[in-house]
């Protein structure tokens, strides 16, 4: 991998996590965090909608990605994101607050972008 592909997916990754909070943001979402780091990784979005804790994951694909890029949300990248939210609940949140775990799909290879939000899109367990 050369560092200018690096740099450009990281780009294209930062492009559709800008869409993604924009899109969030109009269904009635508040942002509270981007890139939020832990020990077991990166969430792209934290968000609350209601009274409710969002982590969001951002799977951008662009013209020569093939499939749903939701479905690269594998059920490893489940449990990573799994523990990171119950990392930041447990230093961030009052007890019993609800959270849950969203993806966005950003489509690039389209004009406009097709973004596509997953609500609940899996649990912890499943």
């Amino acid at each position: 991998v050369t560092v200018g592909m690096t740099q450009w997916r990281q780009q294209v990754g930062k492009d559709g996590e800008s869409l993604a909070c924009e899109a969030l943001e109009g269904l009635g979402f508040t942002i509270v965090s981007r890139r939020y780091r832990s020990r077991f990784g990166e969430i792209d979005i934290v968000a609350t909608v209601g009274e409710t804790v969002v982590f969001v994951e951002v799977k951008t694909k662009t013209n020569g990605d093939f499939g749903d890029p939701v479905e690269k949300v594998t059920p490893q990248k489940q449990q990573q994101l799994v523990s990171m939210g119950e990392e930041y609940a447990s230093y961030c949140c009052p007890p019993d607050t609800p959270c849950r775990f969203d993806v966005v799909a950003i489509d690039l290879g389209v004009d406009p972008p097709r973004i596509t939000v997953y609500e609940d899109a899996f649990r912890p367990g499943w």
